[in-house]
């Protein structure tokens, strides 16, 4: 039983929902988490987080998807005449918009969308390192990519699908999507080409989740779907790069001007993975051009001054076409594919391509790392353990002193910031639980809190002592 918050909050999961709808906001400014596109649901705009390979000086994390992991595949370009290592700075991006992505999905804030657009950001880092691997036979690069995706979406999707079933989901009766067909579908969770389906009310409202809770989970799946045909698609978008990198840069841009505008209406969940493809494509080519260089060449006063007019045609497009919930980009298509678009021209053109973390960014140098190693399993997460504090916290209402009505109006008050504070232990219990088998996707030793921090040398000493042995 919750007391009027819906699990997870925020009123318009960044995801505009798994393919393109929203959750309905609860008392408290709470509201669902990203949401699937459905009957009766107002478009949203989905969207969230890769991953990469730790600092340490051992094998990192592999390359994967997006909010699957891009992070792993292989070191960074390091500087001249250094050695190849990973780029603290992209990382530090990573981790931002991680954070960024959770505390969205939890508070519903719209200005969030404009003050760090996460997607477009973690599609550009996801672009640059994709543009690195292929320097390697594309084959073999898109396997790689594809093999550190999948194991850790069949460990969510086993416990999702097992609950929606125990729940007494059966998808050969959904009244969207049954018989054949819903059983058909069921093979998105293994290999995400498409939207899996998945009941819009399950269980019960009065139960430890709130009956959309099935939604809500799903909601994370848009992006490896996004990711997976980014991944097939980048040894032909390099290829047009090279030879011809402003109109292929450029050409997402027209495109959502096309499909995101309404001048053209594709309908269904095609229509809805035709859009991510367009809004967040410019991201990810920039992501090649930075990897090319082509960024550096340009003077950095006109790539800035070029990059300030395009976000400023995305603020005045945003408002003239607010959605329902006001300055939220991810309801507005081709406000969030220009700002992003420019967002991330300035970031990259100041890239300082650190080899640390300096001066007081250091100390969250751990917390960076694991987040980057951790990447997908966060992100695929995130959201149903926003739900899962709710029960939590409403153990409170229980306690002695809690059963005045003061107590309880200061509780329902600051509902939303316990939350927040809850959902960070959780989310690191579930790296502890299911983390590692990120590290088996990337054909790694499975580690518990892979954060970068580096054993003593007794740690070390012992370990080759057994090894001897």
């Amino acid at each position: 039983m919750t007391h009027g918050y819906t699990t997870g909050t925020g009123a318009d999961p960044e995801p505009a929902g798994p393919y393109g709808t929203p959750y309905a906001g609860g008392p408290g400014g709470a509201a669902g988490v990203p949401t699937a596109g459905g009957p009766g649901g107002a478009a949203g705009a989905p969207y969230a987080v890769p991953q990469q390979r730790t600092t340490e000086t051992a094998p990192g994390p592999g390359a994967g998807p997006g909010p699957v992991t891009d992070s792993a595949s292989g070191p960074a370009a390091a500087p001249a005449g250094g050695k190849p290592g990973r780029d603290r700075y992209l990382d530090l991006l990573r981790s931002i918009a991680l954070v960024r992505v959770v505390v969205y999905h939890l508070f519903g804030w719209a200005w969030l969308s404009v003050v760090f657009p996460s997607m477009g950001v973690m599609f550009a880092l996801a672009g640059s390192l994709m543009a690195r691997s292929l320097k390697r036979p594309a084959m073999g690069v898109i396997r790689g990519r594809v093999r550190r995706l999948l194991p850790p979406m069949w460990a969510f999707a086993a416990v999702v699908l097992a609950m929606m079933f125990v729940n007494g989901w059966n998808p050969t009766e959904d009244p969207d999507r049954g018989g054949t067909w819903g059983l058909i579908e069921l093979f998105n969770y293994i290999v995400p080409v498409g939207a899996p389906p998945y009941p819009w009310h399950i269980g019960s409202k009065s139960g430890l989740l709130e009956d959309t809770w099935a939604v809500q989970a799903a909601g994370p799946l848009w992006y490896l779907r996004a990711y997976l045909w980014f991944v097939i698609a980048s040894p032909l978008l390099l290829w047009l790069f090279r030879r011809a990198p402003w109109p292929t840069l450029l050409a997402p841009l027209g495109l959502t001007a096309i499909v995101g505008t309404g001048v053209v209406t594709i309908p269904g969940e095609t229509g809805n993975a035709v859009t991510d493809f367009a809004v967040y494509g410019g991201c990810w080519v920039l992501g090649f051009a930075h990897h090319e260089g082509l960024l550096k060449r340009i003077p950095r006063y006109v790539s800035v001054s070029c990059a300030s007019l395009v976000m400023a045609f995305g603020l005045w497009w945003a408002s003239n076409h607010l959605g329902p919930d006001g300055w939220d980009l991810n309801d507005i298509p081709l406000a969030q594919a220009t700002w992003s678009f420019g967002f991330v021209v300035i970031l990259l053109q100041y890239s300082p391509s650190w080899r640390e973390l300096p001066g007081r960014l250091a100390r969250w140098d751990k917390l960076v790392t694991l987040s980057n190693n951790r990447a997908v399993t966060i992100y695929l997460w995130h959201n149903l353990l926003i739900m899962a504090t709710v029960p939590i916290i409403d153990l409170a209402y229980r306690l002695p002193f809690m059963q005045s009505e003061r107590a309880v109006g200061a509780l329902d008050g600051a509902y939303t910031i316990w939350m927040f504070a809850l959902v960070w232990p959780l989310i690191g219990l579930m790296v502890v639980a299911v983390g590692w088998v990120e590290d088996l996707a990337a054909k790694r030793k499975p580690r518990l809190w892979p954060n970068g921090t580096k054993r003593s040398a007794g740690d070390r000493s012992r370990a080759r002592a057994a090894h001897r042995g």
